[in-house]
């Protein structure tokens, strides 16, 4: 059974930084993506960043890009998402997921497992 396990989450300024992590478990992931969603309250649950296991190969939203990174450890089997100028519209409950086998990294349909979601809010 697979678990996605999110933490890091909390209340930041704008402008700082949170690290979350996603500690993944119940499967060997190296052939995996592993992605991060995020999802403000009315809003769709929107594509944040991904990277493949493989290789690490990563790719971003075009709304975050240049302000977050992703990787991950495999000793620790767990993926980082790393969150640096944070702005008011970060705000949200990001999600952490895994797809066996991704043909798209944007797309949530893509993602077989899904973790429950840590909350991340940015004030002004």
């Amino acid at each position: 059974q697979v678990q996605l396990v999110e933490s890091g989450g909390g209340l930041v300024q704008a402008g700082g930084s949170l690290r979350l992590s996603c500690a993944a478990s119940g499967r060997t992931f190296s052939s995996y993506t592993m992605g991060w969603f995020r999802q403000a309250p009315g809003k769709e649950r929107e594509f944040v960043a991904a990277i493949r296991w493989s290789d690490s190969s990563t790719y971003y939203s075009s709304a975050v890009k240049g302000r977050f990174g992703i990787s991950r450890d495999n000793d620790k089997n767990t993926v980082y998402l790393q969150m640096n100028s944070l702005k008011p519209e970060d705000t949200a409950v990001y999600y952490c997921a895994a797809a066996t086998n991704a043909r798209s990294w944007i797309l949530k349909r893509e993602y077989d497992y899904w973790g429950q979601g840590t909350q991340v809010t940015v004030s002004s």
